[in-house]
């Protein structure tokens, strides 16, 4: 098993990096999924194709790590039916998370598509490196957050504006939780049975989702 590494919750000394981590709690976890966003592509299991980014390189580590905070699952995926992840770091707890080192111009693309917009345009990331939060606007995932820093450079990732307890919780799809599940287990730091008893417990999975369910799910994608 691979350690987790640990996250300094003090913010970021450099106001202008040029490497970020892009700590990703959703399907982003899970390497084929990502390089569609890098190269561009259609990740299987997902029903949209995606520009890439400006620069096509895959990241120069992937290290498991954990975010204090809880996710949930919310609003329908147009991509791949039922709820999408949310991470709201306002909330007592933990997230299962794999931090991926990119470039700042990677990352600005990365969340560029999760907003639905043309990858291409840098990010002011300013604000966020300085309070820890920057709203660009009233998007799903316009919301950007810090987390801290980890061998001194920013650990970044984004969400919603809005709270887990402000909206309706939407059961994820198997695919989603497929592509989720084996993402946070191929990051090394958890084995099966804690990886599907985390999912299982997060609000819009819980009820839905079993550790059994969720067990059998990866079964399939073997």
């Amino acid at each position: 098993m691979k350690a987790l590494r640990g996250i300094d919750p003090a913010p970021p000394a450099d106001r202008h990096p040029r490497r970020v981590w892009y700590a990703s709690y959703g399907s982003n976890t899970h390497l084929d999924r990502l390089a569609a966003y890098l190269r561009g592509g259609c990740p299987p299991g997902a029903a949209r194709e995606y520009p890439g980014c400006r620069d096509p390189a895959m990241p120069a580590r992937s290290v498991p790590v954990e975010l204090t905070g809880a996710m949930y699952f919310a609003t329908e995926s147009r991509v791949w039916g039922g709820g999408r992840a949310f991470y709201d770091p306002g909330v007592s707890g933990r997230v299962l998370a794999r931090a991926h080192l990119v470039t700042t111009g990677q990352f600005a693309d990365i969340a560029a598509q999760e907003m639905d917009r043309a990858p291409g345009a840098d990010l002011d990331l300013a604000d966020v490196l300085t309070r820890g939060r920057a709203v660009l606007g009233a998007g799903r995932y316009e919301t950007l957050v810090c987390a801290g820093r980890l061998d001194g450079l920013p650990v970044l990732t984004f969400t919603a504006p809005w709270g887990m307890g402000d909206v309706g919780w939407v059961p994820p799809s198997a695919a989603y939780v497929r592509f989720l599940a084996a993402g946070l287990l191929s990051a090394g730091a958890w084995d099966l049975e804690a990886v599907a008893a985390y999912l299982a417990a997060c609000p819009g999975a819980a009820g839905h989702w079993s550790v059994p369910g969720i067990t059998e799910l990866l079964g399939e994608g073997a």
